[in-house]
């Protein structure tokens, strides 16, 4: 991609975030995102259709961002704390813009297509896992993936009251505590 191309695109994306941190997506308008991010409106329709294909786009590039540099080796691995750790501390590096897409009531999509790719990691890690096989398989991926993003969630909205270090300990005990993930041998 031509440099001037992504330098207009990461201006857009940065005053479309701007505008999410202080209004609702419903309230934001082409026009507005087009003065924030110093562009003309046909530069902005130009790379998106509307703000719903900014948005989607926005979250698409975020989602592959994270999962691209904590989950090098793609979603199809078994969970770490050292990977849980690495996810946590790429959350606090880019809080405002997380906390930006978690808070704004007018986008649920971020939270549920986040929640997607925790579903599907999940789902992977118990079908080659020993979890306990009388349990119900999507029963067990649901609530974990909504108790790992509602934590996640909790800890950035909450502006991270606990360091990133003592809350992946904390989720790691439960889950060792859970028997998902391997108790430490001693």
């Amino acid at each position: 991609m031509d440099r001037r191309v992504r330098k207009t695109r990461q201006a857009i994306f940065e005053a479309f975030i701007g505008l999410l941190a202080e209004k609702d997506f419903e309230h934001i308008t082409m026009n507005a995102i087009a003065d924030r991010a110093n562009v003309n409106r046909g530069t902005v329709y130009l790379h998106y259709m509307d703000k719903f294909d900014l948005l989607d786009q926005c979250i698409d590039t975020h989602l592959a961002q994270l999962l691209g540099d904590c989950l090098p080796g793609g979603t199809t691995h078994h969970p770490t704390k050292a990977a849980i750790q690495h996810i946590f501390a790429y959350l606090e590096q880019h809080a405002f813009l997380y906390k930006t897409l978690l808070v704004n009531k007018g986008i649920p999509t971020f939270r549920n297509r986040l929640m997607d790719v925790m579903l599907r990691i999940l789902r992977e890690y118990i079908d080659e896992s020993h979890i306990d096989r009388t349990m119900n398989k999507e029963v067990s991926a649901q609530f974990l993936a909504s108790a790992i993003i509602g934590v996640l969630e909790w800890w950035i909205i909450q502006s991270m009251p606990y360091s990133t270090t003592d809350t992946v300990e904390q989720i790691w005990s439960l889950l060792e505590g859970m028997r998902v993930v391997p108790a430490p041998s001693h």
